[in-house]
Order: structure tokens, then sequence, then C-alpha cells
């Protein structure tokens, strides 16, 4: 509980042994993860504007609006390939004002994750370590 109140930010993990963990490895063309990171941070996710993007770098930069709370924040979307050519999407998102985030970065980037999954539903199998419905495996 104390993290949420002195915390601003949160980033993902790809450790299938972190509970916390919010990075996944994909199983799908990372242009097709790509363009879809893209709808979702350019207003796909309700309160979410995109406000820099560089597909060489694989780097999606949004700007997050509170919900209930006037909470603004940064996310940084990561998409790259991993050691087995997957696609990895990892996600960080840090507070615009001071003081601890109340949890909100966390689920900011739950939703996403959430979202994400929904739009590549159509792709499974996708999630190879640790996406929703799946064992954390191969």
């Amino acid at each position: 509980m104390w993290q949420g109140l002195t915390s601003r930010s949160t980033a993902s993990s790809t450790d299938p042994g972190d509970p916390g963990g919010l990075g996944v490895t994909y199983g799908i063309p990372f242009a097709t993860v790509w363009d879809i990171v893209l709808a979702l941070a350019d207003g796909g996710l309700r309160g979410w504007s995109l406000t820099s993007r560089d597909e060489v770098a694989g780097v999606v930069e949004a700007r997050v609006r509170g919900r209930v709370l006037p909470l603004p924040a940064t996310v940084v979307i990561v998409v790259s390939l991993d050691e087995n050519a997957q696609t990895l999407v990892e996600i960080s998102a840090e507070s615009l004002r001071g003081g601890g985030d109340l949890g909100v970065n966390a689920r900011r980037i739950h939703r996403f994750r959430i979202a994400l999954e929904r739009a590549l539903a159509a792709d499974a199998p996708r999630a190879l370590n640790g996406g929703p419905g799946t064992s954390g495996g191969p």
C-alpha cells in the first residue's frame, strides 16, 4: 500500500514468475503488433493520446488522462524482437504530477495489455509468456 502512495511510475516485466509482470512476448509479426499498439495509444483507449512514435526504435509514447482522478501520465511502449525473433511488448508509465500514483499506472498498463490481447485475439496462439489465458510457457 505504501508503494502505491509514494511511487510515481510502474514498468512491465517479462519474468513469468513476477505476478505483476506486464511485459509479453507474442508469436505474431512485429508489424501486426506495432499497428495495434499505435491504434490503441492513439485514442483506441479512452483518455489515451499519441505523443510520439519511432518505428525504427520500436517506441510509442502516449499521454494518458485520469478517468476519475486527474492523474495524468506518460506511457512508453517498446515493441521489439526477443532473442527468438518473437515480438516483445514492454510498457512503462510515469505520473506527470508529484506524489504517489495510487496504483493507477499499474492499472493503466494492465488495461492496455488486455486491450492488446483482445485486438490480437484473431491471431491465436499469441502470448508466449504469461498472457491472459496462457500457462506462462511456450
